[in-house]
């Protein structure tokens, strides 16, 4: 079980395991960083600190290596885990794109620019043509305060396609933190309904596709 110490909520407890293999860091860099073994001097931590960016920028450097030279079917299964560990390696790869993110605040190159030329580079990387480009944005908007009287009368007339992302972030926000929301009563309620809701998704398929043919005749 995870040690609420160590600043686990049981969801991830592989990325805490004392006897994880060696990545990036190293099982003593982890007991460092989590704050499990505390009998250093100051000059330690200092240098366990200067260890652990210099191999923070050496790892940097080597996913030049790895996109180049890696063969497929070991990066595919490094990114098809067990079904036991998914949920730790999403939150794995989550986390990652979390520290770049906040990593380059400031970097001469801006994350964005970063971000959609490696996407780039994959799809072509796939097509295996510099012919293969795309479009890719990324934009950061904080979301504000939502008119929440107008979302519940979206939502009374079944209007699901009027809600903005930022209306659906903040209301089901608002909802989780409210004193009369539960989320164990949801869960229940939702996977009573879940059977119904995809049967009817499937029929509209259904028709659709018939519909489909219907012209093509």
């Amino acid at each position: 079980m995870a040690n609420d110490a160590d600043g686990t909520d049981g969801t991830d407890d592989l990325a805490y395991a004392a006897d994880r293999g060696r990545g990036i860091l190293t099982p003593s860099d982890r007991e460092f960083l989590l704050g499990r073994k505390t009998d250093y001097t100051d000059h330690s931590k200092k240098q366990k600190r200067n260890r652990i960016r210099r191999r923070l920028r050496n790892a940097i450097l080597d996913f030049t290596i790895l996109f180049e030279s890696l063969e497929d079917r070991d990066r595919e299964t490094v990114f098809n885990p067990d079904a036991a560990d998914r949920e730790a390696y999403t939150r794995g790869i989550t986390d990652m794109l979390a520290f770049l993110h906040l990593g380059t605040m400031g970097y001469y190159t801006p994350f964005k620019d970063m971000l959609a030329e490696g996407v780039n580079k994959a799809e072509q990387e796939l097509a295996g043509s510099d012919y293969r480009m795309v479009t890719v944005d990324f934009n950061v908007e904080p979301v504000g305060q939502i008119d929440v009287d107008a979302v519940i009368d979206k939502l009374e007339r079944g209007a699901f396609d009027q809600l903005t992302d930022e209306e659906l972030q903040a209301f089901v926000r608002l909802l989780a933190e409210s004193d009369d929301f539960s989320a164990t009563d949801l869960r229940a309620d939702m996977k009573a309904q879940m059977s119904e809701f995809v049967e009817r998704i499937d029929a509209a398929n259904e028709r659709r596709d018939r519909r489909v043919d219907d012209l093509n005749d």
